[in-house]
């Protein structure tokens, strides 16, 4: 078996959203990659353009795993600002359990030798947890959120203004994650905007927040209180579409004003395994997006 760097070419990024999709799926469709409807081109370019976009800012982090020539396995991972970002990784199933998982972990690690925080999301797999738990990581449980929103709950906007964001906030997003977890976003922001539906933004004498969405799903929330990130779930929520279910994930224990919102907009609150902190509490309030954490 050999370890290389994973190219930013469509052909290394389709190998790994190939073998997410089944290592994946063999989990019953784990991180949304695995078994159930097929992918739509739009999901398939979102794929592919995330692994592209950090094989290009993060080579050293991104390896690929090959035996005889078949890659059997991968990881994605990022350095922002003196924290280390395992965005994914997955190995086929009949090649799990053999240390080939373990030892792309330790060279993708090698990426964020220097780094003094870490963070990674973690299936429902008990090797997954067994494997991030020995690298130091510390196992925070989380739930998400699933159903359709009930309109009703919806009736009052708020009263703290909040409108469609664009590239001349990267400065105010990035200051509000170096507030929240010590680290910008930085490049990945970009992407997000390219591949996410909306950037919805709330800057006011009060604080300040954002959060994206794509299609029913709140893919990442910051903010600088409890009341703005209520603020910005609830409009996130609302702009839903009416036949689309919503889900919001990776909700922590000290997500709370998080569960409060979701259960009053009759949503279903269900365990999802876990989220991995390294030198660092879980960001509150935040909701970190499951494919740059």
């Amino acid at each position: 078996m050999i370890l290389r760097q994973i190219r930013d070419s469509r052909a290394d990024a389709e190998t790994v959203r190939l073998i997410a999709a089944e290592a994946f799926g063999a989990l019953g469709g784990a991180a949304g990659t695995g078994a159930g409807p097929a992918p739509t081109p739009a999901q398939i370019a979102r794929h592919q353009a995330r692994t592209r976009h950090l094989a290009g800012t993060d080579p050293q982090g991104c390896w690929l795993a090959e035996q005889d020539g078949r890659a059997i396995g991968f990881a994605l991972s990022m350095r922002r600002e003196g924290m280390w970002i395992l965005a994914l990784t997955a190995v086929l199933p009949e090649f799990q359990g053999k240390g080939v998982g373990r030892l792309l972990l330790e060279r993708a690690a090698e990426h964020g030798r220097a780094c003094l925080r870490g963070m990674t999301t973690v299936s429902a797999d008990p090797a997954a947890a067994r494997r991030y738990r020995k690298a130091g990581f510390s196992l925070h449980p989380t739930m998400r959120l699933t159903g359709p929103v009930d309109r009703a709950g919806l009736l009052d906007p708020g009263s703290i203004p909040v409108h469609p964001g664009n590239a001349t906030h990267l400065e105010l997003v990035d200051s509000i994650d170096r507030r929240l977890r010590g680290t910008a976003h930085g490049p990945d922001h970009r992407l997000m905007l390219a591949h996410y539906d909306e950037l919805l933004v709330a800057d006011t004498v009060f604080g300040s927040g954002y959060c994206y969405r794509l299609g029913g799903s709140v893919e990442l929330l910051a903010a600088t209180s409890k009341r703005l990130a209520v603020r910005l779930l609830r409009e996130a929520l609302a702009r839903v579409p009416e036949d689309t279910g919503a889900t919001v994930g990776f909700l922590t224990a000290e997500q709370e004003w998080a569960v409060d919102v979701g259960l009053e907009l009759g949503l279903s609150l269900t365990n999802s395994g876990c989220l991995a902190l390294r030198g660092m509490r879980p960001p509150v309030p935040y909701l970190p997006s499951g494919a740059f954490l």
